[in-house]
């Protein structure tokens, strides 16, 4: 995919699972925090099985409704 591509899928991802108003907010606020994405997604599972992640999905999805993939 090109860069545009990307862009446009990941705005597209976000407004269909946050809507309109809170996709535009996560823009902004990534824009304006120094944030490192590659580091902050390395630590993100840390010290948690794949049985345990898994299973946090899998609540995830029932208590949201989301089981449609991305």
């Amino acid at each position: 995919m090109t860069d545009t591509e990307i862009k446009i899928k990941g705005l597209e991802v976000l407004t269909r699972y946050m809507g309109s108003v809170e996709a535009e907010k996560f823009v902004s606020l990534i824009q304006r925090e120094p944030f490192d994405y590659t580091k902050w997604r390395a630590t993100l599972f840390e010290g948690m099985a794949g049985e345990e992640i898994s299973r946090k999905a899998m609540e995830y999805r029932k208590t949201t409704g989301k089981d449609e993939g991305l």
